[in-house]
């Protein structure tokens, strides 16, 4: 199949028409439209630096449902204990900084690359792109990121300094996503690490049709907020 080169409007190919490994076009730029555009069509941008700006689409696709998280006792263990006080939306700058600084098995520098870092940040302040922070005593131990849009959240990436740190925030976001609505985590391609938590892999269709629905649900825009627990953005 053709991998298609972006117009300078915000618009995408049909999903399906991507490439088997879900590469489905190349170019564009990361304006907030676009990326609001990409993700509302199950589309999202991974490349490297130097490299144009790629766009994917993969099939099968993994999602969480956040009724189904699975945590295993050692980790509600850790939770229980309080060894980590999670927040959202504090530190979203440093805590995309600290995923791109991450080294990664079988993967040959960062795919957040400056220009996303500065995309995400946009994003941030205009409501849609969200972290979740786990601190100790030392300070930031870990977290993830993510953009949200009606009733599903787009997972992108997270980093731990201490052990269980990123654990401790995946699960707390997906509580807290669970209690404001959104029932669909999207979490892209398979790893081992999101399947043990309850992941799993659906066909693309499956997954474009839930998220068509997730899509009805208005957006919680704004800073959201973990303390106290329970609380909705306003």
């Amino acid at each position: 199949m053709p991998i298609y080169r972006l117009p300078r409007e915000p618009v995408f190919p049909d999903p399906s028409d991507a490439e088997p490994d879900g590469l489905l076009a190349v170019g564009g730029d990361l304006s907030p439209e676009r990326l609001l555009t990409a993700y509302a069509e199950g589309i999202f941008p991974w490349f490297s630096e130097g490299s144009p700006i790629l766009w994917w689409s993969p099939d099968p696709r993994l999602v969480l449902d956040p009724p189904t998280l699975h945590v295993p006792r050692s980790l509600a263990r850790t939770i229980r204990h309080a060894r980590y006080r999670v927040t959202a939306d504090t530190a979203f700058a440093e805590v995309i900084r600290r995923c791109a600084d991450r080294t990664r098995p079988g993967q040959d520098g960062t795919w957040i690359t400056p220009d996303m870092i500065a995309a995400y940040e946009r994003l941030h302040r205009l409501g849609f792109a969200h972290s979740f922070e786990a601190w100790d005593a030392e300070g930031l131990a870990g977290g993830l990121y993510g953009v949200s849009l009606g009733a599903a959240f787009f997972g992108e990436s997270m980093f731990a300094d201490r052990p269980d740190a990123s654990k401790v925030a995946f699960v707390t976001s997906v509580e807290f996503l669970h209690r404001s609505g959104i029932g669909l985590v999207d979490c892209q391609v398979r790893t081992d690490h999101l399947v043990r938590f309850g992941a799993q892999e659906i066909p693309r269709a499956g997954f474009l049709a839930r998220l068509e629905q997730a899509l009805t649900a208005p957006t919680l825009r704004g800073t959201w907020i973990l303390e106290p627990a329970g609380a909705l953005p306003g």
